[in-house]
């Protein structure tokens, strides 16, 4: 097996604004594994709020190429618990994880859901994200989207802003990156006209959610919050739904036990993205046949996509039904 690896600049088709701040790129790594004629491939991104250094990773790549490079073909889970003995970031991990998969789906012909028995139909419809700006430009985006579902994102909480968003009378979703105030949090949770949202993502900075109530009527989503398995027992008497992304949690093969505890504990949950090429969408298009809301638009916000494979067209996800992830370079 070879291991091929590339930084790459994604351009945004317009300024991504949220409460974090505002992007006009993201870094990305593309992670390429190789075996004869096959290729695999993952990805993670720069996201300065977790504190990632691709330039660390691709030091870290190096290091473990060798032995990488010296392993046979063996099950993506083996492969997976190699990798769990390295020591490796989750969005590292993730990429390599979700290669590997791709790879190995192609050398068995069979594609990620034909090798794990997942549901193909019924998958959950993906939102797209209205970025921080004045509510007039995020209901007139809204308005003249061919799009169903909508994530916006707020800075802070407008009294005025929500209303005016309840009354659109659309399906949407509120994400405010941290920034509301415990106060904040109060006044929705009373509000029984917010329950008309969807959910509501990651109201707090991360570990002061005891402010939230579960059997309120606000659909608390939990987003970082949320990093792996063991937040979700932690996590049951405050939120109702969460957020599981592949690069938090450290690919697909974790992903899928994560999916399946949380549907044991009672959650909703949702499959969400970064701002990530074809290459990290189509690794999170194939669990949309498990989870209850989807947020897979990363790949709709840049101009210049390095990949094809699975895709969402206007909050529609589309499976390529190809071997693996279905993932092939432009």
């Amino acid at each position: 097996m070879e291991l091929y690896f590339e930084l790459k600049t994604l351009q945004l088709k317009e300024t991504f604004s949220i409460a974090y701040g505002n992007y006009n790129t993201r870094e990305a790594l593309l992670v390429e594994l190789s075996y004869l004629n096959s290729k695999g491939y993952g990805e993670c991104v720069a996201i300065d709020y977790y504190q990632i250094d691709l330039k660390k990773f691709v030091i870290r790549l190096k290091e473990i190429q060798p032995l990488l490079e010296s392993l046979s073909i063996i099950h993506p889970t083996e492969f997976f618990s190699i990798l769990s003995g390295m020591n490796l970031h989750p969005f590292l991990l993730s990429a390599l994880d979700c290669a590997y998969w791709d790879l190995f789906g192609k050398l068995e012909n069979k594609s990620f859901i034909e090798l794990n028995h997942l549901p193909s139909q019924n998958l959950a419809e993906s939102s797209i994200t209205i970025s921080v700006a004045d509510i007039e430009d995020q209901i007139r985006k809204i308005e003249n989207s061919r799009w169903n579902k909508f994530k916006v994102k707020c800075k802070g909480l407008n009294k005025d802003n929500i209303e005016k968003l309840l009354r659109l009378d659309r399906n949407i979703a509120i994400d405010s990156n941290a920034s509301f105030t415990d106060e904040d949090c109060i006044w929705l949770q009373e509000n029984e006209k917010i329950s008309r949202f969807s959910y509501l993502e990651q109201p707090r900075p991360v570990g002061n959610y005891k402010i939230l109530h579960k059997e309120s009527l606000a659909n608390w989503m939990a987003d970082e919050d949320c990093q792996d398995l063991n937040a979700l027992e932690k996590l049951l008497p405050y939120y109702k739904s969460v957020n599981i992304k592949l690069m938090k949690c450290g690919g697909l093969t974790p992903a899928l036990t994560m999916i399946r505890k949380a549907k044991e504990l009672g959650y909703k949950v949702m499959i969400g993205c970064m701002t990530e090429s074809t290459v990290g969408i189509s690794a999170g298009c194939v669990l949309a046949g498990m989870v209850d809301f989807a947020d897979l638009d990363g790949a709709n916000l840049i101009s210049n996509d390095q990949a094809i494979g699975n895709f969402v067209e206007n909050g529609r996800i589309i499976l390529s039904g190809k071997a693996g992830l279905g993932i092939s370079l432009k």
